[in-house]
């Protein structure tokens, strides 16, 4: 395959997945076209024009020419400068490595990857808290992350890709999106009566039983086993935590248990004030299940070799 085919692939698909329905994207699209339009010839040379393709800012091809033909990749869950070196070191070694692909994003797509989050919005709505409410307190938050990112170093892992001339590129939310549309059509379907049913759900799930093995299972870090699950919510997309604020508006949603990849300190405490339920299905377990869907997808469309690294591990699905 070519690396426009693997990323193009990747977006669509992850367009298929996300939890908001296919008219709310259409709606982010018009949105980025909205805002385009209105910017000065200047800002416009500058503006990130893939917005306008696909809502999804935290998944680029950062380095690379656009034909390479991709028969070998190493993915990573981070693919960082030491990543970098790594496939310098195995191509030393007689390994084929033609692409650097990462689930977090790096350079381009780790600057605008605040975007992204906007799709909270949507998301918090589906899940009943009110349109107003929801873009009001994601607004402050965004602005927040935004701010967090300004000051990073972006272009250091993509220039030692450069430099070492591998094509590198990012797939977040994209995979985000599969394993959380994934795991909340499980949860509707299934119906666990209690989040010890969730755990037992989770354990069966071959990226999490890995991920127990060693040592960082999925975990009840509010409630009990014998808690009620009631309405669960699989929040794992959209960039990365939104509001703290925003537990109070879920839980009169009727939202009883959030499952997660991870949850601050902060947020924590927050969700422990309105009594939620929390699980952490546990972080790099659940990026390595969406990046594994997203691969299955990929697969589908050419031969594919997958090089693991950086906290990923390949769990194909039965076709």
């Amino acid at each position: 395959m070519k690396l426009i085919d693997i990323y193009n692939t990747a977006v669509t698909f992850g367009m298929k997945m996300d939890p908001r329905g296919k008219e709310k994207v259409k709606n982010e699209l018009l949105r980025a076209r909205k805002e385009f339009d209105k910017l000065s010839k200047t800002e416009k040379e500058c503006y990130d024009q893939e917005r306008l393709a696909h809502p999804y800012s935290d998944t680029r091809i950062v380095c690379g020419k656009k034909d390479t033909e991709v028969k070998a990749a190493l993915v990573g869950i981070d693919i960082e400068v030491g990543e970098v070196v790594l496939a310098d070191r195995l191509r030393e070694k007689g390994e084929k490595i033609d692409l650097l692909l990462s689930h977090h994003p790096e350079g381009l797509a780790l600057a605008g990857f605040y975007n992204v989050m906007y799709m909270q919005v949507d998301i918090l709505n589906k899940m009943g808290v009110p349109i107003n409410v929801a873009e009001s307190l994601m607004f402050e938050r965004i602005k927040e992350v935004e701010r967090r990112v300004l000051p990073a170093n972006h272009s250091r892992s993509v220039d030692a890709a450069r430099l070492l001339d591998f094509p590198f590129m990012t797939c977040h939310t994209p995979a985000d999106n599969c394993v959380a549309s994934y795991l909340q059509k499980m949860m509707d379907n299934k119906r666990p009566d209690t989040l010890g049913d969730i755990i037992d759900i989770l354990s069966g799930i071959p990226e999490y039983k890995e991920s127990a093995k060693q040592g960082s299972p999925p975990k009840i870090i509010m409630g009990t086993s014998s808690s009620k699950a009631g309405k669960v919510f699989v929040d794992m997309t959209g960039g990365t935590e939104g509001s703290k604020n925003i537990f109070s508006k879920l839980s009169q949603a009727g939202v009883s248990t959030l499952l997660c990849m991870h949850l601050s300190e902060e947020h924590f405490k927050k969700a422990k004030e309105e009594h939620m339920n929390v699980i952490i299905a546990g972080h790099i377990a659940s990026d390595n299940l969406g990046l594994n869907i997203m691969i299955d997808h990929l697969e589908k469309k050419g031969k594919l070799k997958i090089v693991p690294c950086s906290g990923f591990r390949r769990f194909p699905r039965k076709k």
